[in-house]
């Protein structure tokens, strides 16, 4: 059931969105409004109903710090390879955000679920916890930053801290707050809205997906295939081993640090190409780097860590 709603999540609005290419009632306009609601709707939703009923467990204070490092290690490193590797700003800026955001939530909480069950879902949830964080508060304004450099002759501009923090796109930050402030408050969630949690995770990952099929040029992407050689490497060899090496120094828990090792591999999310195509950066690359690192992480990467770790 799991493999079949992650399908129907994953795979099928990308078709979906790609099938729209060839009608001419919807255009970019309409796709860009979807992308907005999610923005402006679903993810501040999303955040609030779900920080309201987590349990503040600060035991586990690390699987969150290494979730953080899974998107910093990586984007670090990506930017330095794309100050050499383009001259375009926002080629750099796309390069850096396919390295930064990495499928952790839907592929790589089922990748945990399908080898440790409930408990290695939980350690997923909580690797997650600052996701949102990292996206709206470093990925954002990074991709603002690539953006303005590319507009400005190649100066370099300062982005305004109000600009960014007061931004309509950080509403799920203001969700993420206000859902911790009820839980720490003691106000207990009304059940008449536990199931609206899962409508948002199935209605986000469609409103987030068509507009990504949608924009899916595979001729335009073919001329970047040959310049994902590093980002793969970056992904699926300097990432889990950074990220492995440094859970060991601090954990023990054999569970614990296979589910982080699993997350740790996991490909380019989605999110990537949303946000290349919320700021105007090259989009052809993050949708590239989502369809190549998916397909090895599918056919080759998660295959063998299954068969090591089971």
């Amino acid at each position: 059931m799991k493999l079949l709603i992650f399908g129907i999540d994953l795979i099928l609005p990308l078709i979906v969105g790609y099938c729209c290419q060839y009608q001419k009632k919807f255009n970019d306009q309409f796709f860009n409004k979807m992308i907005l609601n999610n923005i402006l709707v679903v993810y501040p939703a999303l955040s609030f109903l779900c920080f309201w009923i987590l349990p503040l467990n600060f035991d586990l204070i690390w699987l969150p710090v290494m979730g953080l490092a899974m998107g910093l290690i990586p984007g670090l490193v990506a930017y330095f390879v794309a100050e050499k590797k383009f001259a375009d700003d926002l080629d750099r800026g796309s390069y850096v955000m396919s390295a930064v955001l990495s499928n952790l939530g839907t592929l790589g909480g089922l990748c945990v679920f399908l080898l440790y069950g409930e408990r290695g879902y939980g350690y997923q949830q909580l690797v997650v916890l600052f996701q949102y964080i990292l996206m709206f508060m470093f990925c954002y304004p990074l991709a603002q930053y690539y953006y303005q450099r590319a507009n400005s002759e190649g100066a370099i501009t300062k982005i305004s801290v109000k600009q960014v923090l007061f931004s309509r796109n950080q509403l799920a930050v203001v969700g993420i707050f206000c859902g911790v402030a009820l839980q720490l408050a003691g106000i207990p969630r009304p059940h008449a809205l536990d199931g609206m949690a899962e409508f948002f995770v199935h209605f986000g990952a469609w409103t987030a997906l068509i507009p990504v099929g949608y924009s899916m040029d595979f001729a335009k992407m073919k001329g970047y295939y040959y310049q994902l050689k590093e980002l793969i490497a970056i992904k699926f060899i300097v990432t889990p081993v950074a990220i492995y090496g440094l859970s060991h120094l601090i954990m023990t828990d054999r569970v614990m640090l296979n589910s982080i090792l699993i997350l740790a591999s996991t490909p380019t999310a989605v999110n990537a190409v949303i946000t290349s195509r919320i700021y105007d950066l090259n989009i052809n690359i993050a949708v590239a780097a989502f369809i190549v690192t998916t397909l090895i992480f599918l056919t080759i990467i998660y295959p063998s860590l299954f068969i090591m770790l089971q």
